[in-house]
């Protein structure tokens, strides 16, 4: 898990979905999920925002100024 800074690319309102660039040009896609799970509502491109990535998803979106939620823990194959 990790908590690194990145660029919006794109952002569907209709969606909640888009695209983020990670500060080293690697872009990555995320759905209404990573809104959820943080305070914001709405992106725009070219805004900053600072996200938690597991793996290759992001997890939550939140201002680069305010915290990132507690993570749930991750559900074990055996329920």
């Amino acid at each position: 898990m990790a908590r690194v800074q990145a660029t919006v690319r794109t952002f569907d309102p209709r969606t909640r979905s888009g695209t983020l660039f990670l500060d080293d040009g690697t872009p990555v896609g995320f759905g209404g999920e990573a809104l959820d799970a943080g305070p914001l509502r709405t992106l725009r491109p070219g805004q900053r925002v600072t996200i938690r990535l597991r793996g290759d998803v992001v997890t939550a979106i939140t201002h680069p100024g305010f915290s990132l939620p507690e993570e749930p823990p991750e559900e074990s194959e055996d329920g």
